[in-house]
């Protein structure tokens, strides 16, 4: 298939092209604006694959998204651009509404157009995966059962409103216009790539530099944690089998609390490069909470796994010792963007 991916530059969708380009005869067309957190270089081999094309536009432009089908006739789209980080969304909502709700309307309505000239094998077989977050059902008490398809949404952020106003958006263009789409939602990912202003990376990093290690109230918040490129091979298949009009929740059975996956990282980094001034762990500092900081998130991935035949590879002490491994080999990438020298081009080549 040809296949068209937006925000294939980001974390999640770096990781679902290398795989595409790794382990299937599959075309990408990689739709991205390239925003601060996107990385030609997290591409790796696939930047320089004749299988892959990178178009640099917004999804907001309708105009552009239009273009973009009928210049590259794809036989399916999976929409993985967004603004994410939970964060940012609190300082500043606007870029959040725009790209999560505006811009997916606008690849919506270019995707409805393209699809209504398509005839045949081509029309029967196109999909639209939309790719979305746990954070969109709200949040968990202690003793809740997890995430399942048909839990209720909730959302307390701007991240997560955003996220399901686009779920919802891609659910009308199916049962009104019969636009054969289908979500999935996820929990918490990560791994190789990742932009370091979330958790792991930032405390690892933090831990490298005998920087703080900030931990939101009393770290007790938990998350279900999913290696990426667990994630990214779960995606294809989704996209490969799923149903239109259907929901498949993303997961990977292994919930932490903040406090706990901290400590984890700091006894992993002890193990590789002990710190002479003693235990990472004492560099752990509470802070405030942030506003409408959810207790906790779990995902029953049940019906995906029998859906796809997927199960995630990575528990997580080994997804964990692979990310810091590969931290620790990549300094140059994450040091640049520490310095404020990274513009989201590859290393090297940047203006």
């Amino acid at each position: 298939m040809r296949l068209l991916i937006t925000g294939g530059c980001g974390f999640i969708g770096s990781a679902v092209i290398r795989h595409l380009i790794r382990a299937t005869d599959h075309t990408v067309v990689n739709v991205d604006v390239m925003t601060y957190a996107a990385s030609e270089d997290a591409l790796e081999e696939a930047l320089d694959s004749d299988r892959h094309t990178l178009v640099r536009a917004d999804i907001a432009d309708t105009a552009a998204m239009k273009a973009a089908f009928e210049t590259h006739q794809p036989d399916a789209v999976m929409h993985l651009a967004a603004e994410s980080h939970v964060d940012r969304s609190i300082d500043g909502p606007a870029d959040f509404m725009r790209t999560n709700i505006m811009g997916t309307f606008s690849l919506l309505e270019a995707a409805r157009a393209y699809y209504a000239g398509l005839t045949g094998e081509r029309r029967a077989n196109f999909r639209f995966h939309h790719v979305s977050t746990d954070e969109v059902f709200g949040a968990l008490e202690a003793n809740d059962p997890p995430f399942v398809e048909t839990t209720p949404y909730d959302p307390r952020s701007p991240y997560s409103s955003s996220k399901a106003a686009s779920d919802h958006l891609v659910r009308a263009w199916f049962h009104t216009y019969g636009l054969p789409a289908f979500v999935s939602n996820t929990t918490n990912n990560y791994g190789i790539w990742q932009f370091p202003e979330k958790l792991i990376p930032l405390v690892l990093l933090n831990a490298l530099e005998g920087k703080p290690l900030p931990v939101y109230g009393d770290g007790s918040n938990q998350r279900d944690w999913l290696f990426v490129e667990d994630h990214a091979v779960a995606l294809v298949k989704v996209l490969e089998q799923g149903v239109p009009g259907e929901t498949y929740c993303i997961g990977a059975r292994q919930p932490r609390s903040n406090l706990q996956v901290v400590h984890a990282i700091c006894a992993e980094l002890d193990r590789r490069l002990p710190d002479p001034e003693g235990p990472r762990s004492r560099l752990i500092r509470f802070v405030t909470d942030r506003p409408g900081h959810d207790f906790r998130y779990e995902i029953d991935p049940s019906l995906a796994e029998a859906a796809i035949g997927w199960t995630a590879e990575h528990d997580f002490e080994r997804g964990l010792a692979r990310t810091i491994d590969w931290y620790l080999s990549h300094r140059d990438w994450w040091e640049a963007i520490r310095g404020g020298r990274y513009t989201g081009q590859r290393l090297g080549t940047a203006a």
